[in-house]
């Protein structure tokens, strides 16, 4: 078991397959280089997915039951639903999960279903055509409700939606958004905007939990209390097929119940999304190391978690650890 300095157990990795992605959302994707290039790593520096396989197994025996695989768009890496059946094979791994941005996965649904895939995360911040544009640079919309279809068609254990609210951008979207769950088993989870220092973000774009709550309701009526589910507390409207989430890490942080690492695309593992500090598994991994050590170093990681960040403070943003962008930790 890993257990960290304030008694959190660590079962649960989020495994960036890519920092590469189709859209160019603007609070994910890294800032142009000076060329005004795109900043994306070399092949080279990214782990293989035989290297990535190793680490899982290690993982799994050191008590990890659940991998979300992420990126940047982890559905763009080839042979994404090959490596996913390889993990869901891992001895100890109990669920496996994907992020993704839904422009591909009515490509890939059936197969990632097949692999053994059992949840599916849709980031979706908005169902207007021209807010999705000037979000994401992209006008895949339809594609990523063709995507949300198709996981409901191959009846994954859970679909959900995240949404990220911005104030001033798209709050009209959070009652048509939730709407979704009307007549879908879906869950319409709701996060509030952590201002990171990529991205140049404050406080005043982040829309608290409350109010979207209040919002909710004044449109849908009461909402049953479901209770917490791991970072969410839920909610259901009466008559909705499916459930409304709230992730707070702002106004509600919730640090005190966080059982996860991150292992970014270089192969680096993060004791905390929004910590600088950052542990090398690669540079182990290609030396040659036995597994011996790499179970040393990841257990220096869990060490080195902090108690809680500081994004609730006036300190948000600064030393927060995405320097490259949500796209290669695999936020």
């Amino acid at each position: 078991m890993l257990k960290d300095g304030y008694g959190r157990v660590i079962n649960y990795l989020r495994l960036s397959v890519t920092d590469r992605c189709n859209l160019r959302c603007l609070y994910c994707s890294p800032p142009p280089l000076e060329s005004g290039s795109e900043r994306i790593l070399p092949r080279s520096e990214i782990l293989s997915y035989e290297e990535l396989e190793r680490i899982v197994a290690l993982f799994a025996g050191a008590g990890v039951r659940k991998v979300r695989l992420t990126g940047g768009e982890p559905l763009v890496r080839r042979g994404l639903p090959r490596f996913a059946e390889r993990i869901a094979r891992i001895a100890g791994i109990q669920t496996l999960a994907l992020t993704t941005n839904g422009t591909l996965l009515g490509r890939y649904a059936t197969e990632l279903r097949r692999a053994g895939v059992s949840r599916i995360n849709v980031s979706l911040d908005t169902l207007d055509p021209g807010q999705f544009r000037r979000l994401s640079d992209t006008d895949a919309l339809p594609d990523v409700i063709e995507g949300i279809e198709a996981a409901l068609g191959q009846g994954f254990e859970r679909v959900k939606i995240n949404a990220v609210i911005f104030r001033g951008f798209n709050e009209d979207q959070i009652v048509p958004l939730a709407e979704l769950a009307r007549d879908k088993p879906l869950e319409v989870r709701f996060i509030e905007y952590m201002p990171l220092e990529s991205r140049g973000g404050s406080l005043g774009e982040t829309v608290p939990a409350a109010a979207i709550l209040r919002k909710l309701e004044k449109s849908l009526g009461p909402l049953e209390r479901l209770g917490q589910a791991g970072v969410s507390k839920n909610y259901r409207p009466a008559g909705f097929a499916g459930g409304i989430g709230l992730i707070a890490p702002i106004t509600g942080s919730f640090c005190r119940r966080c059982n996860r690492l991150r292992l970014t695309a270089d192969g680096h593992l993060k004791p905390c999304l929004l910590s600088n500090r950052e542990f090398d598994l690669k540079a182990l991994v290609r030396s040659g190391a036995a597994d011996e050590a790499l179970l040393q170093e990841i257990e220096k990681v869990v060490a080195a978690r902090p108690e809680g960040h500081r994004l609730s403070s006036e300190a948000a943003g600064k030393g927060g650890g995405d320097i490259d962008g949500m796209r290669r930790i695999g936020g």
